[in-house]
């Protein structure tokens, strides 16, 4: 399998960032790590591995971000608003600095083709972060695939809440987006899988995941909210089942 390492300077962040490239071409898919971790956690933990096949065949690369979780929301005893500062801070670092690398990389591993958009994915706040991403630019983001995750702020931030934390709870912007809003149509383009084991440490991303369901029927956006087993667990081994489910639904 081709891999590619990737260390960069950001001028949001003010700091070189690190990601990773696994697969040859096929449809891009840019991977949030899960809460803390570092964008080398998804070769750790064999999500490549439990999906090698597709990218040997040329379906699927992914470009494994860098996280920086540790300075915005597990920060819990940081400052609220500069926490969310230094959140929205790599949130631009992703859309304009990262997704304009992963479509030159891989229009150039897809012989010229440019990608129709990209797939987002990741567990548990890799989740968070793959939903909130597509939900907020389904202009850049065609699809995504979140496990785990879990959708509004409180976890993280309490009862605080201001304009950026805002616009990074999916569950408050989208009960507030009007029905007849364009990305209603964006997002119905879209594969949209919200999905979450009802087993061990999984109580908050089970009602998390219910709330956005309601949410997405009331404004008519098609999606799929799957509830797996009352066995299946807040852990690698079920996201390693998850994750070959549903992208072969997909690429």
């Amino acid at each position: 399998m081709k891999t590619a390492y990737y260390k960069e300077y950001s001028h949001f962040l003010q700091r070189e960032m690190e990601f990773k490239v696994y697969g040859h071409a096929g449809k891009p898919c840019l991977v949030f790590p899960a809460q803390d971790g570092r964008f080398y956690d998804w070769e750790n933990f064999r999500m490549v591995e439990v999906t090698d096949y597709l990218l040997e065949e040329g379906r699927l690369q992914y470009f494994c971000v860098d996280s920086i979780d540790w300075e915005t929301w597990s920060d819990q005893y940081g400052d609220p608003r500069g926490r969310a500062l230094r959140h929205e801070a790599w949130y631009h670092y992703v859309v304009e600095e990262l997704v304009p690398r992963i479509y030159e990389i891989n229009t150039l591993s897809n012989g010229g083709k440019v990608a129709s958009g990209i797939l987002t994915t990741g567990c548990s706040m890799g989740g968070m972060h793959a939903a909130n991403f597509f939900f907020r630019r389904p202009d850049l983001f065609d699809g995504c695939i979140s496990l785990s995750g879990v959708f509004n702020s409180r976890m993280f931030f309490g009862d605080y809440m201001d304009d950026i934390i805002y616009n990074n709870a999916p569950e408050v912007y989208l009960r507030n987006l009007a029905n007849d809003h364009p990305y209603v149509d964006l997002y119905n383009r879209s594969y949209i899988v919200l999905c979450c084991g009802q087993g061990a440490w999984e109580d908050e991303m089970i009602a998390s995941s219910k709330e956005m369901k309601r949410i997405l029927e009331e404004k008519g956006i098609h999606a799929w909210i799957d509830f797996w087993g009352y066995d299946v667990n807040h852990d690698w081994p079920w996201w390693q089942k998850q994750l070959p489910y549903f992208l072969e639904k997909i690429v």
